[in-house]
């Protein structure tokens, strides 16, 4: 097949364009050229998908005029949902890589599956879930229904840069005491790059369509089997490994701790027995596969020792709520 990415330098994107490239097809990349080039073997080809005159120049070279799939990966305006249909909404297969935050927000309880309500058209399209949610629309609309909406949940692996889970290394790593929130025991639920990106690639393969929750099985691990399996993935490469400091969340909120932000990954117990409950059925049906947390996050803690990535030092709330 000949499969045009629109990305194919981001933690996601070359991961796709690698998995496309192993499994054998003829793969171009569209990207602003602002990151550098896509891995070796996959074709460069430079344009704004936000820009339907620059994006059907950059396009242009394949043959018939257009590829035989499209993996977009890096849709995040409603201008570039609509650019991109109006030049390849033709295309066979469209796989567009969504967000669980294009879920309704402020629905309460679990989303047990893809009819959960998205975001509706008069929402604020600037802010990330209702624009993944109109981009779904739109791209919808302009496949006349063939496109996958990928939903995706949290991706972890080699590659991530967005300092979450690599904040959590990088804090076992240097220092003796970590501070952990209490409510370890909360399910929550990941996604490996190289396995979402494998499956997105098969799913071009097949040309499935509608909507996929396509994150990991809830309760594959806990927020605490996590954070084990950083301390131990940095002590099974020879670091020191600092122990986990366990404080009560009110404590932590009281101090001015910002969940997320300031401990990544962590939501008070209230609104993370919901945030995390998404039911993947219908990925799990359709061989979306999930790795362990553990493999995952020991690759991740190999591949940061060349990354050169910097992390800023602890709020000094952490170590106030720690000291109470």
């Amino acid at each position: 097949m000949q499969i045009l990415v629109l990305g194919g330098t981001g933690f996601l994107s070359s991961a796709v364009v690698r998995a496309a490239r192993d499994a054998g097809h003829d793969v171009a990349a569209v990207t602003r050229g602002r990151q550098g080039a896509p891995p070796d073997g996959v074709r460069h080809l430079v344009g704004d998908r936000d820009d339907a005159v620059s994006l059907r120049a950059a396009v242009a070279g394949f043959a018939g005029g257009r590829p035989d799939a499209v993996i977009d990966t890096c849709g995040y305006t409603v201008a570039g949902a609509h650019a991109a249909g109006e030049v390849l909404g033709s295309t066979p297969a469209y796989v567009y890589v969504s967000s669980i935050s294009a879920y309704d927000g402020r629905l309460p309880g679990p989303i047990v599956d893809e009819s959960h309500p998205t975001w509706p058209h008069d929402a604020d399209l600037t802010e990330y879930g209702p624009m993944k949610a109109e981009s779904e629309r739109v791209l919808a609309a302009a496949t006349d229904g063939r496109a996958l909406l990928a939903r995706a949940g949290l991706i972890v692996g080699p590659g991530d840069r967005t300092r979450r889970l690599t904040w959590w290394l990088h804090r076992f790593a240097t220092q003796d005491a970590v501070v952990v929130p209490d409510g370890l025991d909360v399910p929550i639920a990941v996604v490996d790059a190289r396995d979402l990106a494998g499956w997105l690639v098969s799913a071009a393969e097949r040309g499935l369509t509608g909507p996929v929750t396509a994150t990991g099985p809830v309760g594959m691990t806990t927020y605490g089997g996590l954070l084990e399996a950083c301390r131990a993935a940095v002590a099974a490469g020879g670091g020191r490994a600092g122990e986990m400091v366990v404080v009560d969340e009110d404590r932590l909120l009281a101090a001015g701790v910002e969940p997320w932000r300031d401990l990544p990954l962590w939501l008070p117990h209230a609104a993370a027995t919901g945030a995390w409950a998404v039911g993947t059925d219908r990925a799990r049906e359709l061989g979306l596969p999930s790795r362990l947390v553990e493999e995952s996050v020991t690759d991740t803690w190999r591949w940061m020792a060349d990354a050169g990535l910097d992390h800023p030092e602890p709020p000094e709330s952490l170590a106030r709520a720690a000291s109470v």
